[in-house]
């Protein structure tokens, strides 16, 4: 049976584009969600909010995060998810998702574990 995973990222990305590169080179279909074009739903991001909580989801290290003034504001969870839908490069890149196994950006240890 052929593995699928659904990679959300930006076409421009550089983690994005390992992660395409990691499961094209095994095998696995891939239905990739441009976030540039269309913003994750709302429950699909509270699945990556419950499992590893919304600051782990953000990409402190970015310019987006940096020009958004993101170091120094505090805002409530609600108004950040909304912001993050409106500006998908505050997330860290790539998420992962296979069935009910997620990851977060770069991450080959977690992308080898999805495939079994």
């Amino acid at each position: 049976m052929l593995q699928s995973v659904q990679i959300f990222g930006i076409k421009g990305s550089q983690a994005t584009r390992a992660a395409e590169r990691f499961f094209k080179e095994r095998r696995v279909q891939i239905h990739f969600v441009d976030l540039a074009q269309k913003p994750m739903s709302p429950g699909e991001i509270k699945r990556f909010v419950d499992k590893f909580k919304l600051p782990a989801l953000l990409d402190t290290e970015g310019k987006a995060y940096e020009d958004a003034g993101l170091k120094y504001l505090r805002m409530p969870d609600p108004d950040l998810l909304r912001r993050i839908e409106r500006e998908p490069k505050l997330l860290k890149l790539p998420l992962v998702r296979k069935e009910n196994r997620l990851a977060v950006g770069h991450d080959e240890a977690a992308w080898k574990e999805m495939l079994g």
